[in-house]
């Protein structure tokens, strides 16, 4: 424990684990292994890091929330209630993961998202914008891509109905679909893949197909 941190309460830091910066962790919490809380994050209630995982920034992990493996939590981010964070996923920016939610994989939460209820986010998935995720029908991953090795992440988002994510694309599914006509033009296989993605995506969402 370093810096100007501070661990209070009940709270246990143990293992390798170090608690530095202006980080705060109380209550019943505990920070074990090689965990790393760090900036001016929170970790308290009866939350838990642990693995290699790192909190950092502004974020707070609260309630019974988990966090472990390589899983980083950062920016103004929050992992509360029941929530899981684990394997290499990352939640950041100003993204909110709670109740029974579980967030792992490769997968990646930031920007406003929500990602609450049973919701099980994993994979490669990209969840970013206004995403309000509560159960399995509210997202959906598809790929990889033959012609880039991407996966595409599409889930409902509080201002414009639905976003898909591809790469460095986000926008709306229609959005998508002008997007993969225009990029792909010189290789119908390509192109024949990703409409393939459209309609499953328009299917999933009830979205009129272009």
């Amino acid at each position: 424990v370093s810096g100007d941190a501070l661990v209070s309460g009940n709270a246990l830091v143990s293992g390798n684990a170090l608690v530095s910066g202006n980080a705060r962790v109380y209550g019943d919490a505990r920070v074990y292994g090689n965990a790393r809380v760090s900036g001016n994050a929170w970790v308290y209630g009866d939350a838990r890091v642990y693995g290699d995982a790192w909190v950092y920034g502004n974020a707070w992990v609260s309630g019974n929330a988990l966090v472990s493996g390589n899983a980083l939590v950062s920016g103004d981010a929050r992992v509360s209630g029941n929530a899981w964070v684990y394997g290499d996923a990352r939640v950041s920016g100003n993204a909110w993961v709670y109740g029974d939610a579980r967030v792992y994989g490769d997968a990646w939460v930031y920007g406003n998202a929500w990602v609450s209820g049973n919701a099980l986010v994993s994979g490669n998935a990209l969840v970013s914008g206004n995403a309000q995720v509560e159960s399995q029908a509210d997202w959906l991953l598809v790929g990889p891509a033959k012609s880039s090795g991407r996966f595409t992440t599409a889930y409902r988002d509080t201002k414009i109905g639905v976003r898909v994510s591809c790469g460095c694309f986000t926008g709306t599914a229609q959005e998508f679909s002008a997007q993969i006509e225009a990029t792909h033009a010189g290789n119908q296989q390509h192109l024949q893949q990703y409409r393939l993605f459209y309609q499953l995506i328009a299917f999933s969402f009830d979205i009129q197909p272009a």
